[in-house]
């Protein structure tokens, strides 16, 4: 506890006046040519790349984005799998000023379209497999367009295009308080909000992989989150690669086996993976895998049960330590390397971070008291607001505080206790799911009059989508037809949104206004798990 106090109080920001993410880590660290990325195909095929090779092939794409009019503050949607064509593009995004706004390629056309039209995106860069699903937004898509590896009708072959392109870096000077990168995350009464960060965002995870990671170069890092999320860009590219740490990226879908097979033959030493992932190694026998390369293990996304922590432990003899941050921050507590433990903990607070929990009046509760998780406001690890949404940004100060949404309290010792989120948002499986957007798919299926989403308790996941809905008259509550309306999710929106469980109900609980209560119906979904 001496050490990290004694880092916590001696830690001060370095903030330059001018910083770029993909000149000041990725081309410096490629005067050394040290590898950055070990790929795995899903055939089992590896390729290592260097940041040498990093920085030139993502030279190679800035130049072709700005031969085509991509410029600073441009956006540019990245909507790539798990490919090293997603770092390099990432970085080519940065080294030429431009707005990177990496997307899932789970999303669908309605989910791809309003980020093309928010954005007002001048670029996007996909694969064959996910042109169909860029070609169905239409009219509303930005005109220029790239596919990776191939060619395609009204798509332009950017392994093609970078064949004819200048030596030398197409990269500009850009402020580290300048926009580099936009996230959308899911809310809770409407459209995903764009949460903006600056160029100085990368630094920032330094934190998350120092002091709560806790890699070295030496290491070899495996995080197993999917592209297009907050997760991946900073536990697969700014968190290590700011520490000059190779990371691992394997092609395949999870599977429990084979992740344990991966983690045994590729000589990981650290490992970041969700909640859900972790529950469903600890079902597999571990002593059948060597795993004694793993010196290090954190959990993100969800907290973790302590059951789960144990049996890794027992098996392998390293406790999975639990992080928390969100897709507005870096990691901004976590349970440290050097510290023990405290099994269900989220852990202290990071370093350069001023963490509290707040009560409405916005002064700092008792330990014990239940309140509003919050961070000071002027870490430049902080998103600089919601993206043309100054009244959504507004609403999460409160005094010189950014509040969370998350509900915790401290400890005597000041470690943080989750409770719950004061809004809406489910988090399942990893993945924030704002219940607006499944109710909106939801009430376009002609049977359905209206939908409430809450989150329900889950094993293996934490908690999953259910739906309360009422029905048009003429229709019946059927197996059959909630099948259908699982099917109908998922093909008008992200099928990771679709509710795994449906009710039919004759009515829904409102208030006097006519606004349908989530509280209630989650506060009576989970009172069933306790009883």
């Amino acid at each position: 506890m001496a050490s990290y106090r004694a880092d916590y109080e001696a830690f001060r920001w370095e903030i330059p006046e001018f910083y770029n993410f993909g000149t000041d880590v990725v081309d410096r660290l490629a005067q050394e040519d040290r590898q950055a990325l070990r790929f795995m195909a899903q055939d089992g095929a590896v390729e290592v790349f260097t940041f040498r090779q990093m920085a030139e092939a993502s030279d190679a794409i800035g130049h072709v984005l700005r031969r085509d009019g991509v410029g600073k503050g441009d956006g540019v949607l990245i909507i790539l799998p798990k490919l090293p064509a997603w770092h390099q593009t990432m970085v080519a995004t940065l080294k030429i000023g431009a707005l990177a706004i990496p997307c899932s390629e789970m999303l669908r056309p309605r989910d791809l379209s309003y980020r093309a039209r928010h954005s007002h995106a001048k670029a996007i860069v996909t694969t064959p497999e996910l042109a169909d699903v860029v070609d169905a937004i239409g009219d509303e898509a930005p005109s220029l367009r790239y596919v990776i590896g191939g060619e395609r009708q009204g798509f332009r072959a950017l392994d093609l295009e970078v064949r004819d392109v200048p030596t030398g870096s197409p990269a500009v000077r850009t402020r580290s308080d300048e926009p580099a990168i936009c996230y959308y995350t899911s809310g809770t009464t409407g459209e995903p909000k764009a949460v903006l960060h600056l160029h100085r965002y990368p630094i920032g995870h330094r934190v998350t992989a120092r002091y709560w990671i806790g890699v070295t170069p030496q290491d070899l890092f495996w995080s197993t989150s999917a592209t297009g999320w907050a997760k991946a860009a900073w536990s697969v590219l700014f968190g290590p690669w700011e520490l000059g740490v190779p990371t691992f990226m394997y092609a395949g879908r999870f599977e429990p086996r084979r992740h344990l097979e991966i983690l045994e033959s590729q000589g990981i030493t650290a490992l970041c993976a969700p909640p859900t992932e972790f529950r469903l190694l600890v079902k597999e026998d571990l002593s059948r895998y060597n795993l004694a390369q793993v010196r290090t293990a954190v959990a993100a996304g969800e907290p973790l049960n302590p059951e789960v922590i144990r049996l890794w432990r027992d098996a392998t003899g390293v406790t999975i330590r639990d992080g928390y941050g969100q897709t507005e921050t870096v990691c901004l507590v976590a349970n440290h390397p050097e510290l023990p433990v405290r099994l269900g903990s989220m852990g202290l607070p990071t370093p350069g971070h001023d963490v509290v929990v707040l009560d409405d009046a916005g002064k700092e509760t008792e330990p014990g008291e239940v309140g509003d998780v919050a961070v000071r406001d002027d870490a430049p690890s902080i998103f600089a607001g919601y993206w043309h949404a100054e009244a959504a940004t507004r609403a999460t100060r409160r005094g010189p505080y950014y509040v969370t949404g998350d509900r915790a309290y401290r400890d005597d010792d000041g470690y943080f206790w989750f409770v719950g989120r004061a809004d809406d948002i489910i988090i399942s499986s990893g993945y924030r799911i704002g219940p607006f957007e499944v109710e909106s798919a939801l009430v376009e299926h002609p049977a359905v009059l209206e939908a409430a989403v809450v989150s329900s308790p889950d094993a293996d996941r934490g908690e999953v989508v259910k739906a309360f809905i009422t029905l048009r008259a003429g229709h019946a509550g059927t197996a059959a037809l909630a099948q259908e309306l699982q099917e109908h999710c998922k093909r008008v929106t992200a099928p990771y949104k679709y509710p795994r469980k449906i009710e039919f109900v004759d009515s829904l609980p409102k208030t006097t206004s006519g606004k349908i209560r989530r509280v209630e119906l989650r506060q009576q979904e989970w009172a069933r798990q306790d009883s």
